[in-house]
């Protein structure tokens, strides 16, 4: 979280919301309400709610129309004043970071038309090789958040983005070092991820 959150702060950041669940006040605890130069609020799910209901119970800390989504357990390397560009000029209501693996069989892959909007999703799973995959980063306009169902469990990965193609959704393709502690193997590599001593693209 802490790499996270000096992404944030390097990037001109001044408030962020932690959606938390489990051990949330722990979390809240480590980082209390500032973080550098940053402000930090928190939205405490009661259950929970999935990613995408996460953020629309986190809706009403929000204090821009345009909102920059990055996952907890994850980091990618990324020059988000390019992303942001690339957003504005495509016009669009969601763009996706979206990074490059030897293998996407344990993400899934993400496909895009040749200029930039989103195409399909092809489950985790589902063939692998090399190939893009969401990196967990978005840049959403609020107004697509406040339909998503208050207090309802909604995945932003499964049932939202899907349902978006067609509506001005984008992907950005980064060329960033990309890691996921999702899973306990990579989770003991990321010490040695963040330190720069063995290859970053796991």
């Amino acid at each position: 979280m802490s790499y996270v959150l000096d992404q944030l702060i390097g990037i001109g950041i001044q408030h962020a919301v932690l959606c938390t669940g489990y051990l949330g006040d722990m979390v809240q605890a480590s980082f209390g309400d500032n973080y550098g130069t940053m402000h930090l609020a928190y939205s405490k799910e009661p259950a929970p709610l999935g990613t995408a209901g996460a953020i629309r119970f986190a809706n009403h800390l929000f204090k821009s129309d345009l909102i920059l989504v990055m996952n907890g357990d994850s980091y990618c390397q990324a020059d988000f004043n390019k992303f942001l560009q690339y957003h504005k000029k495509n016009d669009s209501k969601a763009t996706l970071l979206l990074t490059h693996v030897p293998d996407t069989g344990r993400y899934g892959q993400v496909k895009t038309t040749p200029n930039g909007a989103l195409d399909c999703f092809v489950e985790k799973g589902v063939g692998g090789g090399p190939g893009w995959i969401n990196a967990g980063i978005y840049l959403l306009d609020r107004a697509l958040i406040t339909p998503i169902p208050l207090d309802h469990v909604v995945s932003i990965e499964k049932e939202v983005f899907p349902n978006w193609i067609g509506r001005g959704i984008y992907g950005y393709h980064s060329a960033g070092y990309f890691i996921d502690i999702g899973i306990p193997e990579d989770y003991m590599k990321a010490e040695e991820f963040f330190k720069g001593t063995i290859s970053p693209r796991l």
